[in-house]
C-alpha cells in the first residue's frame, strides 16, 4: 500500500526517532499509523517487534476500531501478548518519561522565545507612537497641501484650513483590490456620517494601497467616501503616515492632532480588526468626553 506524506512522517517518527533502540507503541501510535495508511497486518508487525505499552481500555479500543484496527490486532493488544517483558518495564518508562521531559522542557523554552519576540515588537511599535505623539508637527502638518477629496466623482483639493480644525482623525488604509476592504468601507462610512454630526472634531484620511491614482479614484467613487484622501501621488514618501499602518488591511488607527494613537486595528502584533476601532469609538464618543480628555483615555 502506498503511504500518504503524513504516513511517510509518522513512520520516520516512530521508526527511526530512537535509531537503534525505537520505543514501545503507544495507542497515540498504532491509531496514528492505522489513520494514515498502515495496514493492521503492518502494524501488527510493528508492534510485535518493538512491543506495546499501556493499557487497552474500553476508549482505546474504540479509538483503534475508528481507526481501521482489524479485530486480530485489536485482540493482540488486549491478550498482553504485545506487552513490553515485565523485566524491561521500568526501564522503557522512564527513558519515555525523560523524552516526555526534554520534549516539555524544549517547547516551553519555544514559547519564551516567542513571548519575548512577541513583546519586543510591540515595544517598537508602542516607540513609534509615542516619537509621533513627541512630534511638534502634528497630523495638520504631514498632510498640509496633500489631501484631496471626492465630489460628484471627481477629485478635488481639501481646505487645509478645514482640516486644522481636527482633533481626532482616524487613518484608513485601505485598497479597492482587496474584498475585506471593500466590505468594510460601507460600514465605515456609515459610522463615519453618523459620527461627525455630532463631532465636526472627527475626520478620517485614507491612505490608499491601491496600484494606480485611477483605482483610488474609483474607490472613492464607487465606495461614496465622504472623507478626505492622501493624494496618491504622495502615499510613497508619506512616512509620517503610514508608519501607523500594520501589516494586513484594512487597518483602522485613531490618533488625536498631534499622532498620538487612541485606538488602533492592533494590539501588539495582534489584529484586532478595524470593526473593533468603530466599536472603540462607539463607546467613546457615548461617554461625551470633548478632544482635551483623549489624552486620558489610553
Amino acid at each position: 500500500m502506498r503511504l500518504s506524506l503524513v504516513g511517510l512522517l509518522l513512520f520516520a517518527r516512530v521508526s527511526f526517532a530512537f535509531a537503534g533502540n525505537p520505543p514501545p507503541l503507544t495507542i497515540k501510535d498504532i491509531s496514528l499509523m492505522l489513520r494514515s495508511g498502515y495496514s493492521s497486518e503492518a502494524v501488527q508487525r510493528e508492534v510485535a517487534a518493538r512491543h506495546f505499552i499501556g493499557a487497552l481500555d474500553a476508549a482505546g479500543e474504540k479509538s483503534l476500531a475508528q481507526a481501521g484496527a482489524s479485530p486480530a490486532l485489536i485482540a493482540g493488544l488486549k491478550s498482553g501478548g504485545f506487552a513490553v517483558p515485565a523485566s524491561e518495564a521500568a526501564a522503557v518508562k522512564k527513558e519515555l518519561d525523560e523524552k516526555a521531559q526534554h520534549r516539555a522542557l524544549a517547547l516551553e523554552e519555544s514559547r519564551k522565545l516567542d513571548t519575548l519576540y512577541q513583546a519586543r515588537v510591540a515595544q517598537e511599535r508602542k516607540a513609534a507612537a509615542a516619537a509621533a505623539a513627541a512630534s511638534t508637527s502634528g497630523i495638520a502638518a504631514l498632510v498640509k497641501g496633500n489631501l484631496v477629496t471626492s465630489q460628484n466623482g471627481i477629485l478635488r483639493p481639501y481646505l487645509d484650513a478645514d482640516f486644522e480644525k481636527k482633533k481626532l482623525i482616524g487613518l484608513f488604509f485601505s485598497a479597492h483590490s482587496s474584498p475585506l476592504c471593500r466590505k468594510f468601507t460601507p460600514n465605515l462610512v456609515a459610522h463615519y456620517n453618523k459620527i461627525v454630526t455630532t463631532h465636526p472634531e472627527f475626520e478620517i484620511v485614507f491612505i490608499s494601497n491601491d496600484k494606480s491614482a485611477a483605482v483610488m479614484e474609483t474607490y472613492m467613487r464607487d465606495d461614496k467616501m465622504p472623507w478626505p484622501a492622501l493624494s496618491f501621488d504622495k502615499v510613497p514618501a508619506a512616512a509620517g503616515l503610514t508608519k501607523y499602518a500594520g501589516s494586513a488591511i484594512p487597518c483602522l488607527v485613531v490618533v488625536d492632532e498631534n499622532g498620538k494613537v487612541i485606538f488602533d486595528t492592533y494590539a501588539g502584533t495582534n489584529y484586532r480588526g478595524p470593526e473593533a476601532v468603530l466599536s472603540d469609538l462607539d463607546q467613546f464618543f457615548a461617554g461625551n468626553k470633548g478632544p482635551a480628555q483623549l489624552a486620558q483615555t489610553r
